[in-house]
C-alpha cells in the first residue's frame, strides 16, 4: 500500500467529520406537537402496544430494519487480534455497506469480553433491540461456538459474515467456474489451504451444493487433514478424509480446484502446474493472495483465477452477499439464516453473472464490454440488480423452509433502494 493511499485512507476516515456513519431522523421533530408525539406523552401509546404484543415492535420501531455489526476484535481483517476498539473502523465500514447497498440501518458494537461466553452473554442480552446480528472479525475456533450458541438463543438472524459471506460468494464463483471449465461438482477434487472459519464454511456450502466430501483435501499448518491425525479439533475433524495425501503438494497434485484462505504467497507456480487440466484457482488471502494471477497465467493459461482484490478479475467480495442476504431475511422476518438461504443466495449470484452486463456496470469499470466467461464469473458490486436477485432468493428460501414469519413482500423483487 503506497504512502499516498495510506494517508488518503486516514483522511477519508477523519474528515470532514470522524467516522463513516451517523443517525438520521425518520419523523418530523419541528413543532411542539411533533415532540409530544415523538416523546412524552405520545410515546406511551406504542409502548403499551408493544407490551401487549412484542411483535408490535416491528410496527412501531426501527427494529425490523436494524442490524447490529458486532466484533470482539480478535481477527481484524488480515491484521489479527488488535482488540475491539481497533475493529471499530471495520465495523463502521460494514454499517456503511449495509446502508449503501441494501438500505439496511445498522450500528456497530465493539465488545470487550474476557471469554467467548462473556461475549455470548453480552450479545444475547441486547439482541432484542435488533432485527438481525452480523458477527464480524472473531477468531476461530471460538467463532463457531459463539455463532452456534447465539443462533440457538436468539429469535433473530445471527450471521458470521467472515464464514458465510465468503462461502456464499465463493460457491457462486466456483459453480460458474466449473460450468465454464466443463467440470461437474460431484466429480471435482479440491485442495483447500487454510482450515479456519472461512475455509470450513466454504467447504460445507460446497458440499451442500453437491461436492463429494471425500474429494476435499483441507490443509492446515501440519498438512492435509486426514483420518489418521489425532490433533484435530471437532471442526477440523469433520473434514478428515481417508487418504494417503499428506502435504499441500499432494493435495494440489491433480486437483480441479484450489481454494486459498490462508496467507500471502503460500503457493508456487510449480505447485499450481501440477493441478488438473482447466484448473480453478481461488487465492483469496488479502491484500496479498496465496499466488498472484500473473504467475498462474504463466504456468496455467487454461486456469480460471479469482482473488479477493478489486484490481484483478473475479473478485470474491462479501459485499455481493451480506447486505442483500439480510435485506431478504429482514423483509420476511426470518428467525434465522439457514443453509438453504445461503445456497439460494449463492445460486442467485451465479445466475446473475450469466445475464447481460448492464451499462451502469460497464461505466463503473470503464470498459466497453463484459460477459460471462473466464474473467467474469461473479457479478460486480456496482450491479444494482443484486438487490432484487439475492434478497428475493433469500426471502423465498426462508419462506420455503419455514423460518419466515411473514410472506414475500408485495414490493418484491426490489428494483432499487427507493422501493424499500
Amino acid at each position: 500500500m503506497s504512502e499516498d493511499f495510506k494517508q488518503a485512507a486516514l483522511d477519508y476516515h477523519a474528515n470532514p467529520k470522524p467516522g463513516k456513519i451517523s443517525v438520521e431522523l425518520t419523523k418530523p421533530a419541528n413543532s411542539s406537537r411533533d415532540l409530544s408525539l415523538a416523546y412524552s406523552p405520545g410515546v406511551a401509546e406504542p409502548v403499551k402496544e408493544i407490551a401487549a404484543d412484542p411483535e408490535n415492535a416491528y410496527k412501531y420501531t426501527s427494529k425490523g430494519n436494524l442490524v447490529a455489526v458486532i466484533s470482539d476484535g480478535t481477527a481484524i481483517l488480515g491484521l489479527g487480534d488488535l482488540g475491539p476498539l481497533a475493529s471499530k473502523p471495520v465495523m463502521e465500514g460494514k454499517s456503511l455497506l449495509f446502508k449503501r447497498f441494501a438500505g439496511v440501518d445498522s450500528i456497530d458494537l465493539e465488545v470487550e469480553s474476557e471469554s467467548p461466553q462473556a461475549f455470548i452473554d453480552t450479545v444475547r442480552r441486547i439482541a432484542i433491540t435488533f432485527g438481525g446480528i452480523n458477527l464480524e472479525d472473531i477468531k476461530a475456533p471460538e467463532c463457531f461456538e459463539i455463532e452456534r450458541t447465539l443462533i440457538e438463543q436468539c429469535d433473530i438472524p445471527v450471521f458470521h459474515d467472515d464464514q458465510h459471506g465468503t462461502a456464499i460468494v465463493t460457491v457462486a464463483g466456483v459453480l460458474n467456474a466449473l460450468e465454464i471449465q466443463g467440470k461437474k461438482i460431484e466429480d471435482a477434487k479440491m485442495a483447500v489451504l487454510g482450515a479456519g472459519a472461512a475455509a470450513i464454511s466454504c467447504s460445507k456450502l460446497l458440499i451442500l451444493a453437491g461436492m463429494n466430501p471425500q474429494n476435499i483435501f483441507m490443509c492446515d499448518r501440519k498438512g492435509v487433514i486426514h483420518s489418521g491425525r489425532e490433533d484435530l479439533n471437532q471442526y477440523k475433524q469433520a473434514f478428515a478424509v481417508d487418504t494417503d495425501k499428506r502435504t499441500v503438494d499432494d493435495a494440489l497434485n491433480g486437483a480441479d480446484i484450489f481454494l486459498g484462505l490462508s496467507g500471502p504467497n503460500m503457493v508456487t507456480g510449480e505447485q499450481i502446474a501440477t493441478m488438473a487440466d482447466n484448473a480453478i484457482v481461488f487465492a483469496c488471502a488479502n491484500p496479498v493472495p496465496e499466488i498472484m494471477p500473473e504467475i498462474v497465467k504463466e504456468v496455467r493459461p487454461d486456469a480460471i483465477m479469482a482473488t479477493g482484490r478489486s484490481d484483478f478479475p473475479n473478485q470474491v467480495n462479501n459485499v455481493l452477499g451480506f447486505p442483500f442476504i439480510f435485506r431478504g431475511a429482514l423483509d420476511v422476518r426470518a428467525k434465522r439464516i439457514n443453509e438453504e438461504m445461503k445456497l439460494a443466495a449463492a445460486k442467485a449470484l451465479a445466475n446473475l453473472a450469466k445475464e447481460p452486463v448492464t451499462q451502469e456496470v460497464l461505466d463503473a469499470y470503464g470498459v466497453d464490454s463484459m460477459a460471462f466467461g473466464k474473467e467474469y464469473i461473479i457479478p460486480k458490486a456496482t450491479d444494482s440488480r443484486l438487490l432484487g436477485a439475492v434478497s428475493t432468493a433469500v426471502a423465498q428460501a426462508a419462506i420455503d423452509t419455514g423460518v419466515a414469519a411473514g410472506p414475500l413482500p408485495a414490493n418484491y423483487p426490489l428494483k432499487s433502494l427507493d422501493d424499500i
